[in-house]
C-alpha cells in the first residue's frame, strides 16, 4: 500500500520552501493549473509515502486541533541534530506540545500554515 497526505493551503510557495529547506524532503514532482490546482509532491526517493500540498484560488481555513500533528523520526540523531539546527536557524519557533510525551521525546514547530510537526529523537522499531 502506498501512502498520500494531501493538504490544500494559500501559500504554495511558502510550504515547498519550508519542507524542502528546513525539513529536508526533496520535490518529487509538480503540477500547474490541473483543472484550476497547483501542486507539489514532496517526500524522499522511493518510499511508499509522499506529501502532496495544493493552492487553487479558493482560500482555505485551516482548523487543527493541538493534537493534530506529524511526528518524524530521522534515521540517527546526527539527522536528528540537523534538522532541530535547520529549524532553529531559520527563525522557526520551538513550542510546547499538550500531549507532554511529545515534549519528552522530541521537538515541536509549526510549518507554515499552522500544522504542528514534532521530531523525535527515539526510533521506531
Amino acid at each position: 500500500m502506498k501512502l498520500r497526505v494531501a493538504r490544500h493551503t494559500n501559500d504554495l510557495e511558502k510550504i515547498k520552501v519550508f519542507y524542502l529547506s528546513i525539513l529536508q524532503f526533496e520535490l518529487l514532482g509538480s503540477f500547474n493549473n490541473h483543472d484550476s490546482y497547483d501542486g507539489i509532491f514532496i517526500g524522499i526517493p522511493n518510499l511508499d509515502w509522499h506529501f502532496e500540498f495544493t493552492q487553487s484560488l479558493d482560500h482555505t481555513l485551516h482548523h487543527f486541533s493541538e493534537d493534530d500533528i506529524i511526528v518524524l523520526y530521522p534515521e540517527t540523531i546526527k539527522n536528528y541534530n540537523s534538522l532541530i539546527d535547520n529549524v532553529l536557524k531559520s527563525g522557526v519557533s520551538i513550542i510546547t506540545s499538550k500531549n507532554p510525551y511529545w515534549n519528552t521525546n522530541g521537538k515541536m514547530f509549526m510549518d507554515p500554515d499552522g500544522y504542528r510537526i514534532v521530531i523525535s529523537h527515539l526510533k521506531t522499531e
